[in-house]
């Protein structure tokens, strides 16, 4: 055999000899520490990559995030029952959570925004000095990073996050029948104004707040309104745990979630005949199922029709009305409605600054 086919051997045998000790000998402090052995190697990996600083960045705060989600999981989820029939289930999760880092880093390879591998048994014993001291300059710098980001990334928004998970599904439809009658009632009565307005908010939730980590702006959610009042926003959310996440009613006080919340109101001109078609097309919805695209950050593409997330639902309503004003070849972030508005089709209407106090 070469000496890359023994190396791929080595490495290869050590990680399913980690795995099959962590399933039956793991306990919080060995998941912990494996947790942060992974982030910091993936983490490296990232930095010794080809990719544009941005992308690495990006990369080690998707890692600290998945080993932050880790830890929840296995704190809350594993440890956090007594023992019982479904426990090694939930164990095996637990472990099963290990290959995130690497499916992060194939999603990233594949859609060639940098050159990731895993490296060979040789690789993994022979880095050198000069390495260590340059990868511990690209963490420090990364940390400065994550510090501008405030509170973004704090434990609060995590744990909320964590609990809110079982609560998705991004793989079937979980909320029906959420928008009533009256909504659909009140958004008939606007049909004589021939707008249709688009809102883009810095609402402060939680996964707002980890989404601007990523995105790196403020403003991280969108909606759709028929009225210049905004009684009829509607957009794909998660549901104020009050209905299931999915295509969901929205006030204005869903967007009041911290101290200098704030959203930007934008119309489009449309036709009657478009604005009715958008709604026939919401009740179709409402009627069908939904559910948020809780996966929407890595993967573009959703399993079912109805699966989306809030900018995704907002563009795919305009081009099924024909409305829409530029072509989205991917992912569409909540300021790309606004970004690329290239041939001037939206008219500014106002800012809304909500209360200096949360809601």
């Amino acid at each position: 055999m070469t000496n890359y086919t023994i190396s791929r051997f080595y490495t290869n045998t050590l990680l399913i000899l980690l795995i099959v000790a962590l399933y039956f000998y793991g306990g919080p402090i060995l998941f912990t520490m494996v947790y942060f052995a992974l982030f910091l190697f993936a983490s490296f990996r990232a930095l010794q990559s080809t990719s544009r600083k941005r992308t690495q960045f990006f990369l080690i705060i998707a890692y600290l995030v998945v080993m932050a989600l880790q830890m929840v999981f296995y704190a809350q989820v594993v440890a956090g029952y007594d023992l019982g029939a479904v426990y090694p289930l939930r164990k095996l999760f637990a472990v099963a959570s290990l290959s995130l880092p690497m499916i992060i880093s194939r999603y990233v390879a594949v859609n060639k925004y940098t050159e990731l591998y895993l490296p060979t048994f040789e690789e993994t014993v022979t880095i050198s000095f000069s390495q260590i001291h340059e990868f511990s300059g690209s963490m420090a710098q990364a940390i400065s990073k994550l510090k501008k980001s405030g509170g973004s990334l704090s434990p609060g928004n995590i744990k909320e996050i964590a609990v809110d998970l079982p609560r998705h599904d991004s793989f079937r439809y979980i909320n029906s029948g959420s928008l009533t009658e009256d909504y659909f009632y009140a958004a008939e009565t606007s049909f004589s104004d021939p707008h249709l307005y688009i809102i883009i908010s810095n609402t402060g939730t939680p996964a707002s707040e980890i989404i601007s980590v990523f995105t790196q702006n403020q403003f991280n959610h969108a909606s759709i309104a028929f009225d210049a009042a905004l009684k009829t926003t509607v957009s794909y959310n998660g549901g104020e745990r009050v209905y299931p996440p999915g295509l969901n009613h929205e006030m204005i006080n869903y967007f009041n979630k911290k101290s200098g919340a704030s959203i930007l109101v934008y119309r489009l001109s449309v036709t009657n005949e478009q604005k009715r078609a958008a709604l026939e097309k919401i009740a179709q919805i409402n009627r069908e199922g939904s559910a948020y695209n809780l996966l929407g950050l890595f993967i573009s593409q959703s399993y079912r029709p109805n699966i989306m997330y809030c900018s995704q639902f907002v563009y795919n309503l305009l081009k099924y009305i024909d409305a829409t004003y530029f072509e989205a070849d991917g992912t569409v972030k909540p300021t790309d409605l606004i970004e690329k508005d290239y041939y001037r089709k939206l008219e500014f209407v106002e800012e809304l600054r909500l209360n200096t106090t949360n809601a």
